[in-house]
C-alpha cells in the first residue's frame, strides 16, 4: 500500500508509544501499525501488551516489540534506551498518564508526587534522551497527550490538568525548535475520550466524547501542521470559546462543572499506562 510505505520514509521505521496497553495507547499502535511502522510497546500490564502486539503483528504484518515497566520506576529511560538500542525510532508517542481524581486537600501527597513522576519528569527525561538521535538522522515525530483540560484550572483534576498545561507548552516549544531539524511536534488537546479509564471514572458522557480511534488517527494526520491538534469540531469550540470568549474565571467554573461527576476508578487509581 503506498500509504504504508510513504510514512516510515518519512518518519522513520518504529514507533515508540508509551502507555499503550488499551484505549488510546491501543488505538495509536493500531493506526501506525496499519501505516507500516513497526512498534515498541511500553506500559506497566504485560499481558495487554503482548495481546496488542499480537493482534498488531497478524493484523498487519509489522514487528511489535513490549517492554512492560513503570515509567516512574528509577532506572526506567535507562530501561527504554536498551529496548530501543539498534531501533530507527521515528515516531513517539506519550500516552501515558496519571490522573488521581478529586479535590487537592483529599489526594494523598504520593499521588501528587506520581503526577508528576509520570506525566511531567518522565516525557521530559525520555524525550531528552531520543530526540538527538532523531535530529541527527534528520526525521522524525513527537505526540505529547495534553487535554482540554490545560487551558484553564479544572477543579477535582487541578494536579493533572496542570500537568497537560506543561506538556502542551513543552509541545509547543519543541516544535519550534526542532521544525528545522526534520521533526514534527505536536500536543494533542483532547476531550473526553471513551476509554476503559473514561468509564471507570465518569458518570455521564461529555459533551464531545470520541472513540480512541477517532482521537488517534486526528492526531497522527496532524503531524507537520503545526503544535496543537484538537480533536473533534465540540472540542474545538469548546477551546476557542474558553479560551478566547469567557472571563478566566467562567472557563474555570464550566471545567468544575464537568469534573463534578468523576470518581476515582478503584483498581487503576487514575492510571494511563
Amino acid at each position: 500500500m503506498k500509504r504504508n510505505r510513504l510514512f516510515p520514509d518519512r518518519y522513520g521505521p518504529w514507533a515508540l508509544i508509551l502507555g499503550a496497553s488499551e484505549g488510546l495507547g491501543a488505538a495509536f499502535a493500531q493506526a501506525l501499525a496499519g501505516r507500516g511502522m513497526n512498534l515498541l510497546l511500553v506500559a506497566r500490564r504485560g499481558e495487554l501488551l503482548a495481546r496488542l502486539a499480537d493482534s498488531c503483528r497478524q493484523r498487519f504484518g509489522v514487528e511489535a516489540l513490549c517492554l512492560a515497566a513503570d515509567l516512574a520506576a528509577p532506572g526506567f529511560t535507562e530501561r527504554l534506551q536498551a529496548a530501543a538500542e539498534g531501533l530507527e525510532l521515528g515516531v513517539v508517542v506519550y500516552n501515558a498518564a496519571y490522573a488521581p481524581v478529586g479535590g487537592f486537600l483529599s489526594v494523598e501527597a504520593e499521588d501528587l508526587s506520581r503526577v508528576i513522576e509520570v506525566n511531567v519528569r518522565a516525557p521530559v527525561l525520555i524525550l531528552r534522551s531520543l530526540l538527538p538521535s532523531m535530529a541527527a538522522r534528520g526525521r522524525g515525530a513527537v505526540i505529547l497527550m495534553s487535554s482540554l483540560a490545560s487551558g484553564q484550572g479544572t477543579p477535582r483534576i487541578a494536579t493533572y490538568a496542570a500537568s497537560k498545561a506543561f506538556n502542551r507548552i513543552l509541545a509547543e516549544g519543541l516544535w519550534f525548535e526542532l521544525k528545522d531539524s526534520g521533526i514534527d511536534a505536536i500536543a494533542c488537546c483532547a476531550g473526553a475520550i471513551r476509554t476503559p479509564g473514561y468509564a471507570s471514572a465518569g458518570g455521564r458522557e461529555a459533551p464531545g466524547a470520541r472513540d480512541p480511534a477517532f482521537v488517534a488517527e486526528r492526531a497522527i494526520r496532524s503531524l507537520g501542521h503545526g503544535p496543537i491538534a484538537i480533536p473533534g469540531f465540540v472540542n474545538a469550540a469548546a477551546a476557542w470559546v474558553m479560551g478566547r470568549l469567557l472571563p478566566r474565571r467562567a472557563a474555570i467554573g464550566l471545567m468544575a462543572g464537568s469534573t463534578s461527576g468523576l470518581r476515582q476508578p478503584p483498581s487503576s487509581r487514575g492510571e494511563r499506562a
